[in-house]
């Protein structure tokens, strides 16, 4: 059973990555950020500390290397561990009290927002930004948590379904 899920995850690792290269930054460097949105994915499928920061370290290095923010490479990487340690951790507290696609809204907008926080002050930290944090926000963080929502919500629902007519059994 392990292998089958280190198998899904370094496939859902890889569509991910594949998805976060190809999706065109839509006006400013505004794009859904699939990569984290699969990075949720594994998250709530998995329900495992070390998938969780294994998973993050994985999808930080490989949108490191396929960033469109100039210098973003470093903060690409701190955004996706912190982001992803905190949506495990409010999952943990959350339990089973609420369902898996709840836990997806969840954690693909308010993972979304604190992914686009995180980046964006480590970025000023270490490289500057080419405008105000604020105005960053408002234009690139919040229309981009909105997109992942809807697109986020497509991919897990399709995995699911996937998952289930192959037989493999996820966590409710």
């Amino acid at each position: 059973m392990n292998v089958k899920k280190m198998i899904l995850n370094a496939i859902l690792i890889a569509i991910g990555a594949l998805l976060h290269q190809i999706t065109p930054a839509l006006g400013l460097p505004m794009q859904p950020d699939f990569a984290l949105a699969m990075l949720f994915i594994i998250i709530v499928i998995n329900n495992d500390y070390k998938t969780t920061l294994i998973s993050s370290i994985i999808i930080g290095i490989l949108t490191a290397l396929t960033t469109k923010f100039p210098g973003g490479q470093l903060p690409n990487i701190i955004d996706k561990v912190v982001t992803a340690n905190a949506i495990y951790f409010i999952f943990k507290l959350i339990g089973n009290r609420i369902n898996n696609n709840i836990k997806m809204i969840i954690a693909l907008s308010l993972g979304t927002i604190l992914s686009g926080f995180v980046f964006l002050g480590s970025a000023s930290l270490l490289v500057g930004l080419p405008g105000s944090l604020v105005s960053l926000i408002s234009i690139v963080v919040i229309p981009a948590a909105i997109m992942n929502i809807f697109l986020g919500m497509i991919l897990y629902k399709a995995i699911v379904i996937a998952l289930k007519a192959t037989g493999v059994l996820i966590r409710k």
